[in-house]
């Protein structure tokens, strides 16, 4: 009787084990093909939206960077979604939203609680990167640190000067990011942006600091 019960017990485990890894499987092979339904379905059979992949990345993360956009929209309606979240690189799913430029997906993200001020790289140093003016508006306006500065010194208009574009620059500097800080390097916004050829972006950052009167 024995045996028995404990070969009874090893069926049941492996019959779930196999379910559960099907559904595992049929998850994140919908989520990269954007199958909202088919990962709606798993869903509703209680499999939790925050598990990671076999390579350890979280599904709203991999929604917003493949993109699955039908998959994100589902994954941001999902009971229990965890808004802040990060990834081997310590990104959060809103500094990926941001540089992307996806204003709705980064509404949302807050909505959800999604840290504005995270420390080290935060979603401002992403949205200047990326020169989405409406996305920057939208972090400052929810009290986004304009002078945040990263690990290394470096500050979100350093970021738009070497990699954004002229109009992140003015608006970070209208609403009154401080264009005199250096990073470790020693660099200042007005050199990363001469030393990248932002002619338009180094024209306002000279002007800006040419104005300032002297301390």
């Amino acid at each position: 009787m024995f045996n028995l019960k404990y070969i009874v017990y090893i069926v049941v485990f492996i019959v779930n084990f196999s379910v559960s890894a099907g559904t595992y499987d049929d998850f994140f092979e919908a989520l990269k093909n954007d199958e909202a339904q088919k990962v709606a379905n798993v869903l509703a059979r209680g499999f939790d939206p925050n598990t990671l992949s076999a390579d350890g990345q979280y599904p709203l993360v991999l929604a917003i960077r493949r993109p699955s956009p039908s998959v994100l929209d589902l994954l941001l309606r999902a009971k229990g979604l965890r808004a802040e979240v990060r990834n081997a690189q310590d990104e959060s799913p809103l500094m990926l939203a941001s540089i992307a430029g996806l204003i709705e997906v980064c509404k949302r993200l807050i909505a959800l609680d999604a840290d504005v001020n995270k420390t080290g790289w935060t979603p401002l140093h992403y949205a200047a990167s990326g020169g989405h003016v409406e996305v920057v508006k939208l972090l400052l306006s929810h009290s986004a640190y304009i002078d945040a500065e990263s690990p290394n010194r470096t500050t979100p208009l350093m970021m738009a000067a070497m990699y954004g574009n002229s109009q992140t620059v003015e608006l970070l500097l209208a609403e009154g990011a401080d264009a005199s800080p250096r990073n470790d390097k020693g660099m200042s916004a007005l050199d990363f942006a001469e030393s990248a050829g932002k002619q338009a972006s180094a024209k306002l950052l000279a002007r800006h600091l040419g104005s300032r009167p002297e301390p």
